[in-house]
């Protein structure tokens, strides 16, 4: 699953690639997000939309039934969204492609990363 730049075009990828895998007329029950900070400090959005509520998906579990049909439908504010939110569940890339909760403080590198995360 590819990461975006902005919320919005984050949920665009999903809602097509939805499309592709369950056709027009499948009904969507969860949307799943993901928020990553790179090692550079940029931020970058991850979406999938979700047939059931029980299915596992790559994202967290945000919105499920009518508000995530709502969000498929293109009918949200993606700043509602960022707002909602929970910083705690961002991930933070701590080596090329490897991303976890919080960066290592065991090493000079993980310090380094930690406080240049903290300033974000």
């Amino acid at each position: 699953m590819s990461m975006f730049t902005t919320l919005e075009e984050a949920v665009d990828a999903a809602r097509e690639a939805f499309i592709v895998d369950n056709g027009d007329d499948a009904i969507v029950e969860q949307l799943g997000l993901q928020k990553y900070i790179l090692q550079d400090g940029d931020i970058m959005w991850q979406a999938e939309f979700l047939t059931s509520d029980s299915e596992g998906g790559e994202c967290l579990p945000m919105l499920t039934g009518e508000a995530a049909q709502s969000v498929f439908d293109g009918d949200f504010d993606d700043i509602v969204l960022i707002q909602e939110w929970q910083e705690e569940n961002t991930l933070h890339e701590w080596d090329e492609g490897e991303f976890q909760l919080e960066p290592p403080l065991d090493t000079e590198e993980g310090r380094t990363a930690a406080d240049e995360w903290d300033e974000i």
